[in-house]
């Protein structure tokens, strides 16, 4: 009996390439998902804007209504925010600020914190190409910004117009 040798377990060339081949599938495999899921977000912060752009748009066309809407957003944004930046901050100094870093002269509404709308971080809602049919002065004359804050997801508000009004009010 031999002493001092160890048992050797031989795995063919085939056998190695094949188990290389399962760790890079695998890897490949995962980095596709998490891509998938973060192409969700972004599709979830789009579908978001058009519907709430539409539904904006559905009150301003009537004669005077009121209806309260629930949307899903990811779980990363917070609250969204509708800001006059010609006006005063009231109330929210620090998020004023914030969202005044990626405010380009035109936006009225913003996802906070800022980076989590995916590549969206503020809009400018409109009800035709040139017509602005949010009083945003009327939303932000207590609170400027007026943030909605969204609960594991769920974005809850209601859009309003009086019978004289020409502009579309966002309340919570």
């Amino acid at each position: 009996m031999k002493r001092g040798k160890f048992g050797q377990m031989k795995l063919s060339f085939g056998m190695i390439f094949s188990i290389m081949l399962i760790i890079i599938f695998l890897v490949f495999g995962f980095y596709v998902i998490s891509k998938f899921l973060d192409m969700k977000s972004s599709v979830e912060v789009g579908k978001f804007v058009d519907n709430l752009q539409n539904d904006i748009t559905k009150m301003w066309g009537s004669s005077q209504g009121a209806q309260e809407e629930t949307y899903t957003l990811p779980i990363k944004i917070e609250s969204v925010c509708f800001v006059d930046f010609y006006s005063s901050s009231r109330g929210n100094e620090d998020i004023y600020k914030k969202l005044k870093q990626v405010y380009d002269n035109e936006q009225n509404f913003f996802f906070y914190p800022v980076g989590s709308g995916e590549g969206l971080d503020a809009v400018n809602l409109k009800c035709r190409d040139e017509i602005n049919c949010l009083n945003i002065k009327e939303i932000t004359k207590t609170q400027n910004p007026f943030c909605i804050e969204s609960e594991k997801g769920k974005i809850k508000l209601t859009i309003k117009k009086n019978f004289n009004d020409a502009q579309v009010v966002i309340t919570r």
